[in-house]
């Protein structure tokens, strides 16, 4: 069994699997930072199958984009498990994991989060399922400039811009709908791939990709936060 803890946005959730299944899970949406519902939400899931945490094969956590609050705490309780119990470690991009589902349908697919102040953060893969380029934040309206064609447009952040990307890009997009537990479903999988193949992450340099650093303590920046 591997754990599963995702913290990117206000919807969180933690996850056992097996084999890149889930087979237990407990998802809630919180304002704050998740401090106070992740590590019993753990402790269900792990009561509820009988297993202590030195019994998982592995850990796995998303690394964001997204608030930066809230993807502290998922990553801090990640690497104490890690630790504490000497069992890998992987993280996987947010936008990897919304984008997952669908990298298949043979269209190419633009992942979408919410990021605040009228923007979103953006990955895009081909129809091949390969990436077009680095995730980044911008507005809504500055992203479909670049978008052309069919596509598919995927994540928590597509349904608060529907409207604008539907009267943007038209009958081109096809805008996939949302649910929480898919994200959980994705970030196990592609968890699993990586611990199977011993890619496992660094637990002392793995750190969240922000794309923004939050506004206190620093300028504003846009870039990838360095995980090395």
């Amino acid at each position: 069994m591997i754990l599963v803890i995702d913290t990117s946005t206000r919807n969180a959730g933690a996850a056992l699997a097996q084999e890149g299944r889930v087979v237990s899970s407990r998802s809630w949406r919180s304002a704050v930072n998740h401090t106070s519902e992740l590590m019993p939400a753990v402790s269900y899931i792990l009561d509820g199958a009988g297993l202590k945490v030195h019994d998982l094969e592995g850990i796995v956590v998303a690394l964001g984009p997204g608030g930066f609050s809230a993807l502290r705490v998922g990553m801090s309780v990640a690497k104490g498990l890690a630790i504490a119990t000497g069992k890998p470690l992987a993280g996987i991009g947010t936008l990897d994991a919304e984008a997952q589902p669908y990298l298949q349908s043979g269209l190419p697919v633009c992942a979408l989060l919410d990021a605040g102040r009228s923007e979103v953060a953006s990955g895009r893969f081909g129809a091949d399922g390969q990436r077009l380029r680095e995730d980044r934040i911008c507005p809504p309206e500055e992203l479909t400039a670049e978008l052309a064609g069919p596509l598919l447009i995927c994540g928590e952040g597509a349904p608060p811009h529907a409207e604008t990307l539907r009267e943007r890009l038209g009958s081109d997009a096809v805008l996939a709908g949302h649910s929480p537990a898919s994200r959980l479903w994705a970030l196990a999988q592609l968890g699993q791939m990586r611990l199977d193949s011993g890619e496992a992450d660094d637990v002392a340099t793995l750190q969240p990709y922000y794309l923004r650093m939050p506004t206190i303590g620093g300028p504003k920046r846009r870039d990838r936060v360095r995980q090395g």
